[in-house]
């Protein structure tokens, strides 16, 4: 049972970074690329770092298998039992992962590295409080105006400063003021 929640935190992971977005300020998009399901329990997923180096993934959820491509060398890992996200690993290598974070080590020293950048902000008006949550890898950020519920942005491309929408919000701002619309009327302002 905990190795089937954590092969689909796992998929649900992927499967949330495989939004294409730029990054803020034009640098370039760092994270999990692509996935595919390649057939039922077998699903394909590439991650990219800071450096520009692939990791491939091939992960078999049957089986409790990773296989990955790195640098030109095949490595096949066992499923472990994380406490939470993945780990995988052999004699070798090990992986381990959460969320879009994730770590491959080959005789304990990191040879892989992914993090998000996460940048957390509160912004305040007269009455209201604005919980931000920027993940500028994926060009996302999480909205909670008041303790509120959770309001998921995407990032547009903006002539200056940021711009985040979806379907019934627009986040926009510069510098340190931000203002969040809602069916186009403005909820919050500082």
């Amino acid at each position: 049972m905990k190795k089937t929640l954590t092969i689909a935190l796992l998929i649900a992971m992927i499967i949330g970074s495989c939004k294409e977005s730029t990054r803020k300020e034009g640098a370039e998009k760092k994270n999990i690329e692509t996935i595919e399901n390649v057939s039922d329990g077998i699903t394909k997923a590439t991650s990219i770092n800071q450096d520009g180096k692939k990791l491939e993934f091939l992960f078999n959820n049957m089986a409790g298998t990773a296989t990955l491509n790195f640098n030109n060398e095949t490595i096949e890992l066992i499923s472990q039992k994380p406490a939470s996200g993945i780990w995988y690993k052999n004699e070798q290598y090990e992986l381990r992962g959460k969320g879009n974070d994730i770590t491959l080590k080959k005789d304990g020293i990191v040879i892989f590295e992914h993090q998000d950048d996460i940048v957390n902000i509160e912004a305040k008006s007269q009455k209201d409080v604005l919980n931000l949550t920027f993940n500028n890898t994926e060009g996302t950020v999480k909205a909670y105006l008041n303790g509120g519920e959770q309001i998921e942005l995407v990032e547009e491309k903006a002539a200056s400063g940021i711009w985040y929408k979806n379907d019934r919000y627009e986040l926009r701002g510069k510098g340190n003021s931000y203002t969040l619309s809602k069916d186009g009327d403005v909820v919050f302002k500082n």
